[in-house]
Order: structure tokens, then C-alpha cells, then sequence
């Protein structure tokens, strides 16, 4: 199964303080002010908030290993070119970021953010402070679809909760380890069918997804911003994509590191490849679950997360089983926003936290607790 990766990660200064000038970023790169440009044999892309630059891998692969190593090529690269200028941020968002030091990106599909700012108002943490990682998983065929979409979609919790990383906002511990999705469910509430509270309904068919996302078009065209009618506006925790054929995994929070990212990858992969996981399918169910993996990262699903990591380890490919060991990790220590709390509380030193995840990301070693 070939997957595709998206990596968000803020831009800051010395003192981790984020900097608005991925416009600038892009222009010193490649001479003008693309949405997405061609870098050391990745792709870079602009995010809404100038804050945040993508880094997406050339090409879909088989292989995490495939997609790791030239990604970490190219951010060593742009340590390399910008001599430590700049340094980079993965998370589900910035733990200090306030909304006064950001803005959104004002150079090309100004009219698709303005249909936007006047439906759902761009200045909130919900718009311009989350950064997700994105897992694209092809799809062969209908029944392919309707497969790995129903599997994936009753696996969205436990998901979430080994993927935490958000406890912060402005700077402070809030007690929830995912604030993004709670600001990301949020962020479009005037027409809720858009985000549908993160958890979808299975489906049965290409028509039946096609039907759901006609809803969200007619509501759409009802508050006069037909323009948004497009399949990526669909910002449930799982989505399709027609255009290049795939299932898009929207609900996660982008780790520290890539090692890390791919680590998730693998736990997905290798269970689509297993039987009958056994879960929970009821709608009603699955959002509570969800609330439990928002509000306690692993804490609270240890026991279902531990026999997941055992199927996962079971069917796992040799190089899947690489990465898993990472998860296997979280689910005993605790996802990324428990450590990062844990951390936190033994220090009260913000600068040291952030540190830490800034050297995960740039030597590509997963964060663990000492």
C-alpha cells in the first residue's frame, strides 16, 4: 500500500518566538511566492498561518523508510542553507504562540481565505495555531475505499491518543493533551456538517461519501461561498480524496519528529493489514472515546492501545516493525503531550521544554522522558 505524508512545523527564532515569514522562506528559495516549490528532493508548501512551512515527500512510497530518509535530508538542508537562522517546531500546535504573532498567508487564493474569514473568522487558535500530520493512504477500488475507510475511521481515537501532543495554548497547561482538536473542531461551527465532530459515519460506497459531502456543498452555497466546494473541505478526522486516490487521515497531531510521524504511519498500516480489530463501531461510542483520548492522551485507553500494539507487532513488515517501537514506547510512557507535560512539571522551564523538541526534530530522535 503506497502512503503520502504531510509534516507541519512552526517557524521560530532563537528564543523559539514564532516568525511570520514563510513568504520569505519560499521567496529566498525559489524566486517567487509559489504555494508549493520544489526543495532537496521534497516539497515545500505554505500553510494558511505564515508561521508554519509543509514538508511533504517527492513522491508516495511502500516504504516509511522511502519517505523518511530524503525528508530529513531536506530539513538538514534547510538548517544547512538558513546557518540557524530559523529554527523548527513540530506539534499539534506552538505551546506559546499567541494570535498577535502570526498571520495568514496574503500572496496567492486570497479569495478562498476570505470566503473563509467571513464565514468562520481566520483570527483563532482554531485557524492559525494547529499543525497536523497528515497520513494519505491509497485506495484501489470501491471496496478497497469502503474497507480501509470504515477500519480507519473505528481506530480515529486511539489514534488520537497515542498522537497527542498539544497540551499547551499561549503558554499554559490547560489539562486536555489535544487542544488542536479542540480548537480544530471548533474552527467551522457555523456549518457543523463540515467537521461533523472530528469521528465520521461509515460508509457503504463511493455514494454514500459523495452524498454526505453534497450536504456540505449545499450548505455552503446556502451562505453564498460556493467557491469552498471542493472535496478538501471536508475537515472531518477522515476524509477521500477523488482527485488523487486516497484516504487522508486529518486527525492527528503532528509529533516532534519524523522518526516519530512514521512510527504512526506503521502502527496504521500494519493494522489495515490485520483482521477484525474487535472495536467499538458505534458512532455515539467512538465520540466518547475520542473526548477520553482528547482529554487523557493514553492514560485512560492503555489496556485497548497495549492489544492494538500487539496485533500492529504481529502484522507489521520488517521495516514497519522498525518504527513501531515508538508507539510501543508511548503507550507505556505516555503520547508526546503527557511527556511533554510530565516534563513541564519537573521543570517549570518552558525554554528547556521547547528546546527538547526542537533537537527531536533536528537529529530525528524520538522525545522519551529520562
Amino acid at each position: 500500500m503506497k502512503i503520502g505524508t504531510e509534516h507541519e512545523f512552526t517557524i521560530n527564532g532563537p528564543g523559539f518566538e514564532p516568525l511570520p515569514v514563510s513568504d520569505e522562506i519560499i521567496l529566498s528559495l525559489s524566486g517567487g511566492y509559489g504555494d508549493e516549490i520544489p526543495f532537496s528532493g521534497s516539497r515545500l508548501s505554505k500553510e494558511l498561518q505564515k508561521t508554519v512551512l509543509e514538508w511533504i515527500p517527492g513522491s508516495p512510497s511502500t516504504s516509511s523508510r522511502d519517505l523518511e530518509a530524503p525528508l530529513y535530508r531536506s530539513l538538514v538542508d534547510f538548517y544547512r542553507i538558513f546557518n540557524d537562522r530559523y529554527h523548527l517546531l513540530g506539534l499539534g500546535m506552538h505551546p506559546t504562540l499567541t494570535l498577535s504573532q502570526t498571520s495568514v498567508w496574503d500572496h496567492g487564493e486570497q479569495e478562498y481565505f476570505a470566503a473563509y474569514d467571513r464565514l468562520f473568522d481566520l483570527r483563532q487558535h482554531g485557524w492559525l495555531n494547529i499543525q497536523a500530520l497528515q497520513i494519505n493512504l491509497e485506495y484501489r477500488c470501491e471496496r478497497d475505499l469502503v474497507e480501509r475507510f470504515n477500519r480507519i475511521r473505528v481506530l480515529l481515537p486511539y489514534l488520537v491518543a497515542v498522537t497527542a501532543s498539544s497540551p499547551f495554548v499561549e503558554g499554559h497547561l490547560t489539562g486536555s493533551m489535544d487542544n488542536r482538536l479542540l480548537y480544530y473542531r471548533e474552527n467551522q461551527r457555523r456549518i457543523p456538517l463540515i467537521c461533523d465532530r472530528i469521528i465520521p459515519f461509515p460508509i457503504t460506497g463511493f455514494e454514500s461519501y459523495l452524498s454526505r459531502l453534497e450536504a456540505i456543498y449545499a450548505a455552503l452555497r446556502a451562505e453564498g461561498a460556493g467557491i469552498l466546494c471542493e472535496e478538501w473541505v471536508n475537515s472531518s478526522g477522515l476524509i477521500v480524496r477523488f482527485s488523487r486516490p486516497c484516504l487522508e487521515i486529518k486527525a492527528l497531531d503532528e509529533q516532534e519528529c519524523l522518526r516519530s510521524d512514521f512510527a504512526v504511519c506503521a502502527f496504521v498500516t500494519s493494522l489495515l493489514r490485520a483482521g477484525d480489530l474487535g472495536l467499538e463501531d458505534d458512532h455515539d461510542a467512538l465520540l466518547a472515546l475520542n473526548e477520553t483520548a482528547i482529554r487523557s492522551g493514553t492514560a485512560d485507553l492503555r489496556p485497548e492501545l497495549t492489544r492494538l500494539f500487539r496485533i500492529a507487532n504481529a502484522y507489521a513488515t520488517p521495516d514497519e516493525r522498525r518504527y513501531l517501537q515508538v508507539i510501543g514506547r508511548r503507550i507505556e510512557h505516555g503520547s508526546l503531550a503527557e511527556l511533554m507535560r510530565d516534563r513541564w512539571r519537573s521543570s517549570k522551564d518552558m525554554g528547556v521544554l521547547l528546546h527538547d523538541m526542537a533537537s527531536s526534530l533536528r537529529t530525528n530522535v524520538p522525545f522519551m522522558l529520562d
